[in-house]
């Protein structure tokens, strides 16, 4: 399982950092949308859509992404930003303790389309933290990627209380702090070296920093963990109410794309939001 994990991850970035780094923003934009697509297919059956009109939602969501990207004006995507930000603390974050609706229902429905919308947006996030610069990008998703890693180290070497023990039994508070911990550890590491490593200075927490001064900065990174506890919480709390291991079998000893960016979903419209009053 490791080594398929490690061949496949390898295959990504081999994939993705070129194109990534090219800036080429339609060859971007195409990969994106492949993973709209991928991404909405998981989603629907997820939400107990038949295997058929979860592919017809992929593909209908996939093309509704493009459109929209043609179409779009700059304020509709800030607020799109915002009002995913808003969606994720009314609706998302209450569920982790009241729980879902039943997989059958109008309440379940309801959330499947407000669930698309959030996925809608965390890609519309992608391209606009892109826009920024690729490295730019890349820094938000180091900031979640660290948080895991830490998370799963500090879980292993500490845990003891569980954090959501019916949605999720290996996460624990110690964990959780110890992933926060190693975020503002490492983003702090940037920003003191930003003065003698300039290509750091296009990073998101050097920039916040520079913005908003010590204090606020270590708040909204924290508060990008906080996002990204959730966002895993929430797919997993899915996932276990439809009775899934993992969204798909897409992506090789990863399972499927869902599970890859659950974390991202809640983090990249907050990012994007925030990256709007730099």
């Amino acid at each position: 399982m490791l080594k398929t994990r490690i061949i496949t991850a390898l295959a990504l970035l081999a994939l993705l950092l070129p194109v990534l780094f090219s800036r080429y923003f339609p060859a971007v934009a195409a990969v994106v949308t492949l993973f709209v697509g991928a991404a909405l297919w998981e989603a629907a059956r997820l939400f107990g859509v038949s295997a058929l009109r979860a592919k017809l939602a992929g593909v209908a969501g996939a093309a509704l992404f493009v459109l929209l990207m043609v179409l779009a004006k700059p304020g509709a995507v800030s607020s799109l930003y915002g009002v995913a930000c808003l969606l994720w603390l009314i609706r998302y974050v209450p569920s982790l303790g009241l729980g879902l609706p039943p997989l059958q229902g109008a309440g379940n429905w309801a959330m499947a389309c407000t669930f698309s919308f959030a996925i809608f947006a965390c890609f519309f996030a992608i391209l606009g933290l892109y826009q920024w610069s690729p490295l730019f990008l890349l820094s938000v998703l180091v900031l979640v990627w660290l948080a895991d890693i830490g998370a799963y180290f500090a879980g292993k070497a500490f845990g003891k209380r569980k954090l959501a023990p019916s949605i999720s039994p290996g996460k624990s508070w110690e964990g959780a702090i110890g992933g926060g911990l190693i975020v503002l550890l490492l983003a702090s590491l940037s920003i003191v070296l930003a003065a003698s490593q300039p290509w750091l200075a296009d990073t998101f927490a050097v920039k916040l920093q520079a913005r908003f001064g010590w204090p606020l900065a270590m708040l909204l990174l924290l508060l990008i963990v906080a996002a990204s506890i959730v966002g895993d919480l929430f797919e997993s709390q899915l996932k276990r109410r439809a009775g899934f291991k993992d969204s798909s079998n897409l992506l090789p000893g990863h399972g499927g794309v869902l599970d890859r960016i659950d974390a991202l979903i809640p983090v990249l419209p907050l990012a994007a939001l925030i990256a709007s009053w730099l």
